[in-house]
C-alpha cells in the first residue's frame, strides 16, 4: 500500500514511517525543509515539499491511506498556533485526502481531547470530548477529532482516531529531553509528590496500532491505545530519567500551588511579551497532578490490539538506546 504520512520527521511519524516501510509499504511524507527531506529519505520514504497550509490532493496521488501525525504540541506559543495547526491543518489534510481518493484516514489523536482539568479514572471512548477546554492543546485536539470523525464516509474515505496517552520510548524529542534539562539545571520538582496515576503508550505499541488501523477498526470511531496497566507519574518519569543516568530529587509542591503558579507565569509572559517558554504552564501543572487512567478494551475488541512491549521492557529498551547514544 502507498501511504501518505504527515509529521514523518517527528517522534511518532518517524517511528510509523520506519515500521511501515519495514513491512513492505511505500511511504510518501510531507516535508517542510531540506533537513526534513534528508531525514525522510534516510528512512526510505519519499519526501514531498509542502506543509499543513499548502498541502493539496496532488501531493497524495496514488496513496490509499493517510497517517496524520503532525500537530502543534508545544507547551507554549502564539495564541492561535494550536488552532492553526491542529484544527485548520487537520481539516486541510482531510480535504486533500478526500479529493485524492484516499480510502483510510488514520488520525493520531490524544486523550487530551477529553481533558478540561479534571481527574480522569478508567475512562473509555464514551467519555465526552472537551472542545471548550481552557487548555488550547486539549481544545484544539478535541475539535480536530470531531472533524475527523465527521469526515467518515461509509463506502468512501473511512476515518479512524487513535488516542495514545503519554507517548514515550526511544526517539522521544520532547518529554525526556525536557526532564533531563530541568534535572541538570536544578529546576526539577514533582507536583503533588508525583502521585497522580496515569496510563501510558510506548512508541512501539502505538506504531503497532497504526498498522492494525490500516485495515481494522470501524470508520468514524476513536480508540485508546495503551500500555498494560497504570503507573504513577513518579514511577514512569523516574524510570525514564534513570535511562539517562539521572536521579531526580524528591522535592515537591502541592498541586494547587502549581496550578496558580502556572497561570501566573503564563499571565506574565503574555503581558510582557517575554521570549522563551515560561518555567511552568497551567497545562503542564494540570497534566502532572491529575489522575488520567483509561480503558483500552475497545481497541482490543475492534482492532485486535494488544501491547507488543511491556512497560518494563520499554524501560530496558530506552536505557539501551540512551547508552548507545
Amino acid at each position: 500500500m502507498q501511504i501518505f504520512v504527515t509529521g514523518a520527521s517527528g517522534f511518532v511519524g518517524g517511528a510509523a514511517t520506519r515500521a511501515l516501510i519495514a513491512h513492505g509499504h511505500k511511504v510518501v511524507a510531507m516535508s517542510r525543509s531540506e533537513r526534513s527531506d534528508a531525514a525522510i529519505m534516510g528512512m526510505g520514504a519519499k519526501p514531498v515539499r509542502c506543509d499543513l497550509e499548502s498541502l493539496e490532493a496532488a501531493h497524495m496521488k496514488g496513496c490509499k491511506a493517510v497517517v496524520h501525525c503532525a500537530a502543534f504540541v508545544e507547551a507554549w506559543g502564539p495564541r492561535d498556533a494550536w488552532f492553526k495547526s491542529n484544527v485548520l491543518g487537520t481539516q486541510r489534510v482531510l480535504d486533500a485526502a478526500r479529493a485524492a481518493g484516499v480510502r483510510r484516514f488514520i488520525h493520531i489523536g490524544t486523550e487530551a481531547a477529553i481533558v478540561h482539568g479534571q481527574d480522569i479514572r478508567n475512562a473509555d471512548e464514551t467519555y465526552p470530548l472537551s472542545p471548550n477546554s481552557p487548555f488550547p492543546y486539549c481544545a484544539t485536539k478535541a475539535e480536530a477529532e470531531l472533524r475527523v470523525r465527521a469526515a467518515n464516509e461509509p463506502g468512501g474515505m473511512e476515518t479512524i482516531v487513535l488516542r495514545p496517552r503519554f507517548i514515550w520510548g526511544p526517539g522521544d524529542t520532547t518529554l525526556l529531553p525536557a526532564i533531563e534539562a530541568m534535572a541538570k539545571s536544578g529546576q526539577w520538582m514533582w507536583i503533588g509528590g508525583g502521585k497522580a496515576m496515569t496510563s501510558t503508550t510506548y512508541i512501539d505499541n502505538l506504531v503497532h496500532a497504526i498498522e492494525l488501523a490500516l485495515t481494522k477498526g470501524r470508520g468514524g470511531e476513536a480508540y485508546f491505545i495503551l500500555d498494560d496497566g497504570n503507573i504513577s507519574m513518579k514511577d514512569i518519569i523516574t524510570g525514564m530519567a534513570a535511562s539517562r543516568g539521572l536521579t531526580l530529587p524528591d522535592k515537591s509542591i502541592p498541586a494547587w500551588i502549581a496550578d496558580i503558579g502556572g497561570m501566573v507565569c503564563e499571565g506574565i509572559w503574555r503581558l510582557f511579551s517575554l521570549k522563551g517558554v515560561p518555567p511552568l504552564t497551567a497545562h503542564a501543572a494540570m497534566v502532572m497532578s491529575r489522575d488520567c487512567t483509561l480503558n483500552g478494551a475497545k481497541a482490543r475488541a475492534e482492532l485486535g490490539y494488544k501491547p507488543v512491549v511491556t512497560v518494563a521492557e520499554g524501560l530496558k529498551a530506552l536505557k539501551k538506546a540512551n547508552t548507545k547514544a
